[in-house]
């Protein structure tokens, strides 16, 4: 697997972009695309037809999966990325490693949306997200560079003014 040249731009913001790998070294990046390709299966999408897929690698190896599931109360349905680290976290994992997120887009690579960028950044900045094609090509950012200047839980700790008295 080699990085491709397409986007030296994206090279300089810490963004790698691979080819799927080919034949029996398939490496654990690729199994980890693969699996959310697998995840994306499952999407429950009567309304958008947008299927989504991901896996999430913990410290220990283990792999959760998720996919989206839409409602018909369109604000209540569930991304495929927050649906995988709720199922983590259901099972007391805290830390992860990669998250890799695959849909049925071909032209370009899936992006989380804002509020998975910023339920991903609750568990740490410094952590990978693969953003794939159908064909297992991904892009490879860490969760600091999808959500700059971040809100997290240590912000809350910080040194508040303390308010007056209405």
């Amino acid at each position: 697997m080699g990085d491709l040249d397409v986007m030296p731009q994206a090279k300089a913001q810490g963004v790698r972009i691979a080819c799927p790998a080919r034949g029996p070294q398939v490496g654990l990046k690729e199994g980890l695309v693969a699996r959310s390709l697998e995840a994306r299966q499952f999407a429950y999408c009567p309304y958008s037809s947008f299927r989504v897929g991901a896996a999430l690698l913990t410290p220990d190896g283990s792999v959760f999966t998720g996919c989206n599931v839409e409602n018909s109360c369109h604000n209540l349905g569930v991304c495929a990325e927050r649906n995988a680290i709720s199922k983590a976290v259901s099972e007391g994992y805290r830390s992860f490693k990669a998250i890799a997120i695959a849909s049925d887009l071909q032209d370009q690579f899936i992006s989380p949306c804002g509020g998975c960028r910023q339920f991903m950044r609750e568990f740490g900045t410094d952590w990978e997200v693969y953003m794939s094609k159908p064909d297992g090509s991904y892009l490879e950012m860490r969760v600091r560079d999808l959500l700059p200047l971040s809100f997290g839980p240590e912000d809350l700790k910080m040194k508040k003014e303390t308010p007056k008295e209405f």
